[in-house]
Formats: structure tokens, C-alpha cells, sequence
């Protein structure tokens, strides 16, 4: 038996000689509460991730954001997100999956609200990372608790087929919600989220049950800190490269970036509690867990968090109707996600990732020349076809990243994969920005962004293919 396919032990009780297993349906009162509230305080953390996508015209006048420095208000919580996942699966399963989960929600609430505050645009900034860091710690902890609470397959297929779901569903509600209350006031949005999730903290304090699988040792807190750093210097070359690449800026954030991988490569290596094990990196199965999430990110949400507010810069829609319209493709993912389960034993979760990322592309193509044209509803075939595409990928990414790990590491293995996936997402947003916004117009620099987008998934869904298991 190879350490991927060991159970976990540590977290499921020693059944006694002649008491037979406890069945899913005695489960079903613990397993139920644990689904419905991390999937919850999952949707309200992409809710509070996506709402700046309709109103992010109104925000940064109200911050007096430039174009350029733009890329950050939308990119604060996925920075975050991939700076602090992978530490917070490891905190999770070493000190408590329930309490790193309750722990995140409550900041998640505080530091929402705190963003309705903010008067500039370094102080949203920083509000939108310290939300990344908490949605972290719910994102990283929720799969752990459902592994936990579903121990067999096919409870935990349909488990986290719906958390999936309600990734996609938190995506879709969000825009709509600002996009709603953006009519009286941008900054309400986040109050009114900033107190759900606190709702979804009390109720989380006396429904969810503990489970963890402590390695002993301390944090890998320099493994933290110089992964967050590394992470800062990415994004900040790629969101200052919009004003020329070859600046030595660009150049001085891209080689610390560089350097600074490596030392937390050394660091990981040394560490007796790593916050990922490298050795992962061997396997097929986990390799392709990240390359979807980076895809995802990179190619998909890259895309799209910017694509509401180029609709009403180069279009005049307002934030209500991008929202409206970006509904069409979340709504659709929502949906395609909840019902992918049905695919398994059919279609394998690395075929299902390859066929989302296709879609994508296919529909990304469509969408080429519907900015010049001055035409949204040129947008509706793609919006279909991506948002179905994307469903898949939800549907999949999540559980072939618990599967990818040993089970006693599942909150590490969700941490590593949506990790890459924010990584993707930072990059994406950046890179989207810069050529929208420098390359001969608006228009053109939609299609090249577009153009740019689809080619990542096809060599995504390429990716995929090739990291098929060894027989």
C-alpha cells in the first residue's frame, strides 16, 4: 500500500471486535451540519473574493485608484489566499480543523467589515489581503472536515461534489449582491458579508465536531513567510509591468521572486514540519491537482475578475447588468458542478479537468470581437460554454486534491491546490489587466486577453492529459 492510499487513522475511531461500522446514514446528523456549514463560509469567502468585480469602477474612483494600480484591489484576497493556504492545511490538521475553520470565519467577518472602511486604496488593499488570509484558513479546513465527516467514497464524492458547487455558487452571488446594493452604497456589500460570515462562525461553534492529525514539531512559519514574500514580489512585477517589462523595477521584483522560491524550496526541505511535503512532487496524481488549480486561476479567473468592469468601461453597462450577465456564467458553473458527480465511474477527474479547460477555450474564441463591436450579447455563446467548463473544474479540482494526499494530510492537499489555483489568479488578474489596458485600444487589448486566456487552457487541458497515472 503506497502512503496515498493509507486511511486516516489518526482522525476515525478504533471500531471494537464484534460492533459493526458505523453506516453513513448514523453519520448523516454530524456529516450533514459539517457539509452545509463549510460550504456556507465557502461561498461567503468567494462571495467577499468576486464582489469587487461589478463594483470596481465605483471603488477605485472612490479610492482615486489609477488603471495600473487597479490590479490590486481585485488581486488583495487572492494574494492572501495563496500566501497563507498551504499554512493553514498544515495548522488545520496539526492543531484542529474546526478550530482553524471557526478562527478564519470570525476574521473573515472583522476584516470584511473593516473593508467597507477603508479611504484609500493601500488600506482596502491591505483589508482585502488580511480577507484572503482568513478565507484561507476556511478554504484549507473545509475539506479537511468533510473528509472527516464523509469517510467512505462515495459520501465524500457527493460531498465534495456540492462544495464545489457552492465554490461556483459563491462566485455567482457575489457580483450580483454588490451589483444589487451598489446602487446606494459599494462599501455596504461588505458589511452585509462581513456579518454573514460572523453567523456562520456561531452557528459553526456548536455544530461542527473536531478532527486533526497532529505530526508534532512547530509551524513552518519561515517556510510563510518566505513563500508570502515570494508571492508579493510576483504580483507586483506583473501589475508594474503593465509600464514596461524591461524597467529595472519589474526586473529587481521578478529575480527577488526567483530567489526567494528557492530559499523556501530550502527551507521546506529542512523542515521537520514542512507546510508541503516536496516529496508530493513525484506524484502524478498531485502534480495534475496543481496544474488544474493553476490553470484555473491563471486562464479562467484571471479572465473573468476583470471582465465585468472592462464590460462597463467599453460597453456603458451598468454594475447591475454585468452582474446579471456574469451570472449567466457562474449561475452555470453552479449548477454543472452540483450534477458532476454523476460523471464518476464514467469520466475519470483528470479527463473531467481536461474537458473544462477545452470548453473554456471554446468559448473564450467565441467571445473574440464582441468588445469591438460593441455587442454583450455577441458574449452569451462563451458565457455558456465557459461557465459549463468551469463547472467541471470545481466539480473535480476539489476532490482530486484530497485524493492526491493521504488522507491524514487532507487539509495540507486542498491548501497546495488552491494555492496554485491563487497563484493563477494573481498572475491572471495582472497579466489580464496590463493587456487590456497596453496594447493599441481597448478593444484589441480585450482580444488579445482573451486570445491569451484561451491558449493557457488548451495547454492546461494538454497538462492534464500527460499527468495520467502509472499503470
Amino acid at each position: 500500500m503506497t502512503p496515498l492510499e493509507r486511511p486516516d487513522t489518526r482522525t476515525q475511531p478504533a471500531r471494537k471486535a464484534g460492533v459493526p461500522r458505523t453506516s453513513p446514514a448514523a453519520d448523516a446528523p454530524r456529516a450533514t451540519p459539517t457539509l452545509a456549514l463549510t460550504s456556507a463560509a465557502t461561498a461567503v469567502a468567494l462571495m467577499t473574493y468576486t464582489a469587487p468585480m461589478v463594483t470596481l469602477p465605483d471603488t477605485a474612483a472612490a479610492l482615486h485608484t489609477s488603471v495600473s494600480a487597479q490590479a490590486w484591489l481585485l488581486n488583495g484576497t487572492p494574494l492572501g489566499l495563496a500566501a497563507l493556504l498551504l499554512v493553514a492545511g498544515s495548522l488545520a490538521d496539526d492543531y484542529g480543523r474546526r478550530r482553524i475553520f471557526l478562527a478564519g470565519t470570525v476574521a473573515l467577518g472583522l476584516t470584511t467589515a473593516l473593508g467597507a472602511l477603508a479611504n484609500s486604496t493601500w488600506l482596502f488593499t491591505l483589508a482585502r489581503v488580511a480577507q484572503g488570509a482568513a478565507s484561507a484558513a476556511i478554504l484549507a479546513s473545509s475539506l479537511g472536515l468533510i473528509v472527516h465527516a464523509f469517510p467512505t467514497p462515495r459520501g465524500r464524492l457527493r460531498a465534495t461534489g456540492v462544495w464545489g458547487a457552492f465554490v461556483s455558487g459563491g462566485i455567482a452571488a457575489g457580483p450580483l449582491l454588490a451589483g444589487a446594493i451598489a446602487g446606494w452604497d459599494w462599501r455596504m456589500a461588505y458589511a452585509v458579508l462581513g456579518a454573514t460570515a460572523l453567523v456562520v462562525a456561531l452557528l459553526g461553534t456548536r455544530a461542527l465536531a473536531e478532527s486533526r492529525a497532529p505530526r508534532g514539531g512547530r509551524p513552518d512559519l519561515a517556510g510563510a513567510l518566505t513563500f508570502g514574500l515570494a508571492l508579493v514580489s510576483l504580483v507586483a512585477a506583473l501589475t508594474l509591468g503593465r509600464d514596461g517589462w524591461l524597467r529595472a523595477p519589474v526586473g529587481l521584483l521578478l529575480a527577488a521572486f526567483l530567489v526567494l522560491m528557492a530559499v523556501f524550496v530550502a527551507v521546506e526541505r529542512r523542515s521537520g514540519t514542512p507546510m508541503i511535503d516536496l516529496g508530493l512532487l513525484r506524484h502524478r496524481r498531485f502534480l495534475a491537482s496543481s496544474a488544474g488549480g493553476l490553470f484555473t486561476g491563471l486562464a479562467v479567473i484571471g479572465l473573468f475578475s476583470f471582465l465585468p468592469a472592462l464590460l462597463q468601461r467599453a460597453l456603458g453597462m451598468s454594475a447591475m447588468d454585468t452582474a446579471w450577465l456574469f451570472l449567466l456564467w457562474s449561475g452555470l458553473s453552479f449548477a454543472v458542478a452540483l450534477q458532476a458527480r454523476r460523471l464518476a465511474g464514467r469520466v475519470s477527474h483528470r479527463h473531467q479537468l481536461a474537458l473544462g479547460f477545452a470548453l473554456h477555450a471554446a468559448g473564450v474564441l467565441t467571445m473574440l470581437g464582441a468588445i469591438g463591436s460593441g455587442s454583450w450579447v455577441r458574449l452569451l455563446p462563451g458565457f455558456v460554454l465557459s461557465g459549463v467548463g468551469s463547472g467541471l473544474l470545481n466539480a473535480a479540482l476539489p476532490l482530486l486534491a484530497v485524493e492526491s494526499v493521504p488522507a491524514t494530510r487532507a487539509a495540507m492537499g486542498s491548501g497546495a491546490q488552491q494555492t496554485f489555483r491563487y497563484i493563477g489568479s494573481c498572475a491572471g488578474v495582472a497579466l489580464t489587466i496590463a493587456l487590456v489596458t497596453s496594447t493599441g485600444g481597448t478593444a484589441h487589448g480585450a482580444d488579445v486577453a482573451m486570445a491569451v486566456s484561451a491558449g493557457l487552457a488548451a495547454l492546461a487541458a494538454a497538462s492534464v492529459l500527460v499527468l495520467r497515472d502509472r499503470a
